[in-house]
């Protein structure tokens, strides 16, 4: 139904609002200023069943929000962190972030498609012209921007629409829990897992790439073997977790070489342990210079001397790399003979 099907003393009354003055062209000014077009009526500013039926829209629009954000605290709290889904056709994804990214995704649209909504079909839309004023605020400015306000909210119809104030309102105070949800993972809830590992007295170590338990004998003088605990295996839930804290470089250096006494006091006939995790942003390091027996963080550049205790003598990384206190067993393979004694990889603010 148009404005025109429509009953003069049905349409809303015009607003006094000024439309431009229309401007008339010649000489000086050959481009003439058209003015505005004249007011088209919307439906809803004409039936209020059409406004009842954009109202009912935009509340459950802001419902649906409300729901999803329940659904994203939810998910938070329910799903494990390691299950899987199969969702087409992006593939296998965890389940938890797809849950989190698509009720926190709802939400947020939800409340901007109800706010777009609500100002489409039931806030005023009359065009207004007004001319431009010197930036300072006169008194008589002042109050314009008091009365323009007070009109404002007029006619958003918040005061009449309490269903969409109320749902809105809603909506927007759930949203937040959201984020508050999310700070759940900045308090002390790892514990002390950061300073422990798989490494205990006994933990034979084996080679990461036979997966056999290394003699000191396989150890070659200036050679660089990585290795991981016995028993930690690449099926395991936790490999790479587990994996991130408990690699380790292996190098066999001459005695006479090892400058750090502490370091050759926890070796095992030149043959010595270090944490595989750059002690900067925990990059895993894998490069080896032989003859100064340095390692290079590929990363950002951090260098660390293997014969001075894997002091730090470049680049950004904050402490020396955590060396493991190894020995043998009775069958001759090179075991840990306990965990390190400070928490391997970059610094963290629970460290004392």
């Amino acid at each position: 139904m148009s404005s025109q099907d429509m009953p003069e003393e049905n349409l809303p009354a015009e607003q006094d609002h000024a439309h431009g003055a229309v401007g008339i062209a010649d000489e000086e000014n050959p481009f003439a200023d058209p003015g505005l077009p004249p007011h088209e009526h919307r439906i809803q500013d004409i039936d209020e069943r059409a406004a009842k039926r954009s109202e009912r829209m935009v509340a459950l629009l802001f419902t649906v929000s409300m729901l999803a954000t329940v659904g994203f605290i939810v998910s938070y709290v329910t799903i494990p962190h390691d299950r899987n889904i199969f969702v087409f056709p992006i593939g296998h994804v965890s389940a938890l972030n797809f849950a989190l990214g698509l009720t926190l995704g709802v939400a947020l649209f939800c409340i901007g498609a109800g706010a777009v909504h609500w100002a489409r079909t039931l806030m005023s839309d009359v065009e207004v012209a007004d001319e431009r004023h010197p930036i300072e605020a006169s008194p008589e400015v002042r109050a314009k921007v008091h009365a323009d306000f007070r009109q404002g909210a007029k006619e958003s119809v918040l005061g009449r629409r309490k269903l969409i104030r109320n749902t809105m309102f809603g909506a927007l105070a759930l949203v937040p829990l959201s984020g508050v949800m999310l700070l759940r993972d900045l308090g002390p809830l790892p514990g002390n897992s950061l300073r422990h590992t798989l490494w205990a007295k006994g933990k034979r170590l084996v080679n990461m790439n036979t997966n056999l338990p290394l003699r000191p004998e396989d150890v070659a003088v200036g050679s660089l073997t990585f290795a991981k605990p016995d028993g930690l295996e690449e099926t395991d839930e936790e490999f790479q977790t587990e994996l991130a804290k408990a690699a380790l470089m292996i190098v066999r250096l001459q005695p006479d070489n090892i400058k750090d006494k502490r370091e050759l006091d926890w070796s095992h006939e030149g043959v010595v342990a270090f944490s595989k995790i750059c002690t900067h942003v925990g990059c895993p390091i894998s490069l080896y210079e032989q003859q100064t027996h340095h390692v290079l963080c590929p990363c950002h550049q951090s260098t660390f001397d293997l014969s001075d205790g894997a002091r730090v003598i470049f680049g950004p990384a904050g402490h020396a790399l955590p060396q493991l206190r190894i020995g043998v067993d009775s069958e001759g393979y090179l075991q840990a003979l306990g965990d390190f004694e400070e928490p391997v990889g970059p610094a963290f603010w629970e460290r004392g």
